[in-house]
């Protein structure tokens, strides 16, 4: 998977101009990575593209512009993508109600674990996960997942925790998408 280089990224005040035709870019780019799962679920495969969007947010809003700064951000976001044979995944939980959601992620807290890819050779991947994000008692409503493939492309996505068992097929384009990031 290709990460974000420094030479990619610009001055805020760039970007600020460059900022609504990038945005439609990425929104695009964004849409065939998206996928639902179930009613509060959705997984965004990422790439450098998504990464660097994310990157000059973050410079946009926390106004980064020293080096120091920048190089951080580069190392965060990038280190999300995974390695080569690897797909990065972000999982949001979106779950509006605040008292729901509180006890949803706390009956959840061993989701991560039960995130799978189906390979087109019908081998299943384990989701990777950032074991931070993971309480003692609670799921942070964001995880950020790496499927090792070993280079072969996706073509489900699912969970099989015990009251949550969910498999869905994934859009061709997304198959595309995907397939593209692993080669």
């Amino acid at each position: 998977m290709p990460l974000v280089l420094r030479e990619e990224i610009v001055n805020n005040e760039r970007y600020e101009q460059e900022r609504p035709d990038f945005r439609a870019e990425i929104l695009k780019i964004k849409a065939v990575r998206r996928v639902h799962l179930g009613s509060h679920l959705t997984f965004l495969f990422e790439n450098a593209a998504t990464m660097r969007y994310q990157i000059q947010e973050m410079m946009r809003i926390e106004q980064i512009a020293d080096e120091e700064g920048i190089q951080h951000e580069l190392t965060t976001y990038n280190e999300l993508l995974g390695t080569s044979g690897e797909l990065g995944c972000t999982l949001l939980i979106e779950i509006d109600d605040p008292l729901q959601r509180d006890i949803v992620l706390r009956k959840w807290l061993g989701l991560p674990q039960h995130i799978y890819l189906r390979c087109a050779d019908d081998r299943i991947v384990r989701a990777i996960y950032d074991d931070r994000q993971v309480g003692t008692d609670r799921l942070s409503s964001v995880q950020y997942l790496k499927f090792p493939c070993e280079g072969i492309a996706p073509t489900h996505i699912g969970i099989d925790m015990p009251g949550l068992e969910i498999e869905v097929d994934l859009a061709p384009e997304t198959r595309v998408a995907l397939a593209a990031d692993l080669d």
